[in-house]
């Protein structure tokens, strides 16, 4: 068979394979939403203790069991405050013995805007779910390695039916894989010092969501067939930034065995203080400025949904400049979170488990043309001598043009980065492998490798909308091929803690990056539109990107990440 018929028929392989996926989605479509309406007889159900589940069988090998709850709802007098443990003789009171509906996706948790002039306020308080995806019929004792995922979208917006699953456990039906749901924007991450008083509210609530289902994976994931002591986190953007923090944080229990950081968004973290100023706009736009801050809390708790999600799109869409920092992300609580990450790695302070981190070839997350302003925006902190320090790393005569000096200048310290300062230090301690991602998004129009390409291709060409909202669009041969490329190394190291112990056999070995030689893969499709041959190879990271990164991570004080 010559290429052309071989990629035809890969194609056309594929291509049924999602249209028995589409034919299982719609008989399931056919069930009832009642969820307690379905017999205790049904397929596809799993007994974790308190309530049986009934999943949806996406692929003959594959069933995802779609917005399992994993602690209380965070309405009432619990919103803005840490997530409690699920109420497990609730659900089984409610359940009454009959076989609970997860073959949908639950309501996604409120949005903020994505910061394009959009409007955020879509979604749900009651969100605290997650989508299991796991082989067909496995069942307690199968002990398969579980992938636990954390979505981005810069802790503000983010809806994780956009990031599905089923393809991976189609492909390599012997993970089971983990997506969180976990509360976003000022429903997460809403702060001011009164709350070290924790009777008036929680630092870090989204964040501490994340925790919560890690736990309600360790105590319950064995029943989908999962090993609870075999966890790798894995998140990109917001989520990579998630990665990262959980392994510097005092979560008070092992919750994760590995960790896989992609493009780690390496937002300040401030400190109470510093977010005062935000809270009391905040409190104030939503119509609870006055008195104790204990009786805004109250006001806020009473407040509609839609009266809090204009007051915190109003601090990103420029109504609010009372302060350095307007976008509600983790803060430094003194407790859970009690240094910046950046700097805790550097001094060994960090989970030492085997770690795969990279980047994207062209991301920044800044905007604009000028570096300083840029710079500045990104991380208020930095003094007018770290500026001038920064301008002098990046000299125009080092790049080709303009906007490629602003795009390394701001898109090294931004994101890009993150690959030295955790995978410097994680490589001193344990297994560690590093990457850069270098195929555009196709339907971007441009030959840059901007922030999320990857997300593109390892999720059915997703493309994140408004409002929880995304677009797939339709994959070619080759992308579908370098699809599987990708999801083989990251479930091979899910599966061994190694990418290359389950690769496909035409991928290149995957080395590992130590002090001694400094390597990364740098992952790509075939540029002949080969499916049968990866494009993907090995190179040494640029010295000269090395030396400005440990500049950047110097700057931890004042780039307080």
């Amino acid at each position: 068979m010559d290429l052309v018929d071989e990629a035809t028929a890969s194609f056309f392989r594929i291509a049924y394979s999602k249209m028995l996926s589409l034919a299982f989605v719609l008989l399931n479509l056919l069930l009832t939403k009642d969820v307690h309406a379905l017999p205790s007889g049904s397929g596809n159900t799993i007994d974790v203790g308190y309530a049986t589940y009934l999943g949806n069988q996406s692929f003959p090998n594959t069933v995802a069991y779609l917005g399992i709850p994993y602690a209380e709802p965070p309405v009432g007098d619990l919103r803005f405050r840490a997530p409690l443990p699920l109420n497990t003789t609730r659900i089984s009171e409610e359940a009454n013995g009959q076989v609970v509906n997860a073959t949908y996706y639950p309501n996604f948790c409120v949005q903020g805007t994505t910061g394009a002039g959009d409007a955020g306020g879509a979604g749900s308080e009651d969100c605290l779910k997650i989508n299991i995806y796991a082989p067909a019929g496995a069942k307690q004792g199968d002990n398969l390695p579980v992938l636990f995922y954390i979505h981005g979208g810069g802790y503000v917006y983010g809806n994780p039916r956009n990031w599905p699953f089923d393809d991976w456990i189609n492909q390599s039906p012997n993970v089971v894989i983990v997506s969180v749901y976990y509360r976003l924007d000022s429903f997460g991450f809403l702060a001011t010092p009164e709350f070290r008083d924790s009777s008036i509210g929680d630092f870090n609530n989204g964040f501490r969501d994340q925790i919560q289902a890690l736990k309600w994976v360790k105590q319950y994931i064995s029943a989908f067939g999962g090993d609870p002591s075999k966890v790798t986190i894995n998140g990109q953007s917001a989520g990579g930034s998630s990665v990262e923090l959980h392994m510097v944080a005092h979560e008070g229990e092992a919750l994760f065995s590995g960790a896989i950081a992609q493009s780690v968004y390496r937002s300040p973290l401030p400190s109470p203080e510093e977010r005062q100023s935000l809270f009391e706009f905040y409190s104030s736009y939503a119509g609870c400025g006055t008195g104790s801050v204990a009786a805004q809390m109250t006001c806020l708790r009473n407040a509609s949904i839609s009266a809090l999600a204009r007051a915190q799109d109003a601090a990103v869409q420029g109504a609010f400049n009372g302060s350095l920092y307007n976008i509600f992300t983790p803060v430094l609580d003194g407790v859970l979170l009690t240094g910046y990450p950046t700097e805790l790695f550097q001094e060994g302070q960090f989970a030492h488990v085997p770690l795969i981190v990279g980047s994207t070839s062209n991301e920044t997350l800044s905007g604009g043309t000028n570096i300083s302003l840029a710079l500045k925006e990104y991380f208020p902190s930095l003094t007018e001598t770290d500026i001038n320090e920064f301008l002098a790393e990046y000299p125009l005569s080092l790049f080709d043009s303009v906007s490629q000096q602003f795009q390394v200048a701001t898109g090294e310290p931004d994101v890009i980065c993150g690959r030295e300062a955790m995978g410097g230090p994680s490589a001193l301690r344990s297994n560690t492998w590093t990457y850069r991602y270098n195929q555009p998004n196709p339907t971007s129009g441009s030959d840059v490798v901007a922030h999320a390409a990857e997300n593109w291709m390892m999720f059915q060409g997703t493309n994140t909308g408004f409002n929880g909202t995304t677009t797939f669009t339709p994959q070619t041969p080759i992308e579908l091929a370098f699809a599987s490329e990708l999801i083989a190394y990251w479930l091979s190291f899910v599966r061994s803690g190694d990418p290359n112990t389950y690769k496909l056999d035409m991928s290149p070995t995957w080395e590992p990056y130590t002090p001694a030689s400094k390597v990364r893969i740098v992952l790509q499709q075939n540029v002949q539109n080969i499916t049968t041959e990866s494009g993907s190879y090995m190179e040494e990271q640029p010295a000269p990107e090395t030396e400005r990164c440990q500049f950047a991570i110097s700057k931890v004080e004042h780039e307080q990440n």
